[in-house]
């Protein structure tokens, strides 16, 4: 199994799994054109796509997953609080391509194995995902205001791990957003911030951990090189071990090999 980040951030964020010929996206928050033309720069053809999964109903997760559903022929999975979210934006048959999933309960789609799991975040149904190929297991954490014992248990024993590093609270604080917003993105329901981030891996049995890249910063809240600190304290090694998912580049492919 390898994944790859088509980018992350505010903008837009799109990963992909890959196992032998299953290749799924995990949310879609890029325009149709743009998303092919970032599936091209890691060697995928979008006509070799098996799945789209969908976290949540915001713009920068969910932006051209449908149109991509459509053209490509790609089915879709997401939970049923997503899916009545966006139900009326979507294009005219596409619900044939639908699969409403419960959120507690693991599924497959062809070779890959996926937990989903409930997130604190404000949005109708949120949920986020870990998959396996039988040997590694890739977990998944953005657009989490807090954790919770749950997603503690989901995201341990993992191979490689994504988690959100949104902000930082000092420059959250003295930042360009209006307090409303602050109040938002700095909430329990908002998104995770460096330090949240860093105690939620200490929870963690991170004993197996390969990988682990820190995903959708801010681009005004935040600065790669923190986020990198505050996780690298907890994992006890080098700044540079840990991985930025960039909104521009994504970043490159990963494998357990």
């Amino acid at each position: 199994m390898r994944f790859a980040s088509l980018g992350s951030g505010s903008a837009g964020n799109c990963m992909v799994i890959e196992q032998a010929s299953t290749r799924l996206l995990l949310d879609c928050g890029f325009g149709l054109n743009e998303v092919v033309k970032r599936l091209q720069k890691l060697r995928l053809e979008p006509e070799k796509i098996t799945g789209i999964l969908v976290t949540h109903e915001h713009d920068d997760h969910v932006k051209g997953a449908f149109k991509f559903a459509e053209k490509y022929g790609v089915p879709v999975w997401l939970s049923h609080g997503t899916f009545k979210m966006i139900e009326h934006f979507l294009p005219v048959n596409a619900q044939a391509m639908v699969n409403i999933i419960d959120s507690h309960s693991k599924f497959h789609i062809e070779q890959i194995e996926i937990t989903p799991y409930p997130v604190p975040h404000d949005a109708r149904e949120p949920t986020q995902f870990a998959f396996t190929d039988g040997n590694h297991k890739l977990g998944v954490l953005t657009d989490a205001g807090s954790t919770t014992p749950h997603i503690e248990q989901v995201l341990s024993h993992c191979d490689a791990l994504v988690l959100e590093c949104n902000h930082d609270l000092h420059m959250l604080e003295n930042g360009p957003y209006a307090w409303p917003l602050k109040k938002r993105v700095g909430g329990r329901l908002g998104h995770l911030d460096n330090k949240s981030a860093a105690s939620l891996l200490a929870k963690l049995d991170n004993r197996k951990l390969k990988h682990i890249i820190a995903a959708h910063l801010s681009a005004k809240n935040n600065k790669p090189v923190l986020a990198k600190q505050a996780l690298s304290r907890v994992l006890n090694c080098e700044a540079d071990w840990v991985g930025i998912a960039d909104q521009v580049e994504g970043f490159a492919w990963r494998s357990f090999n």
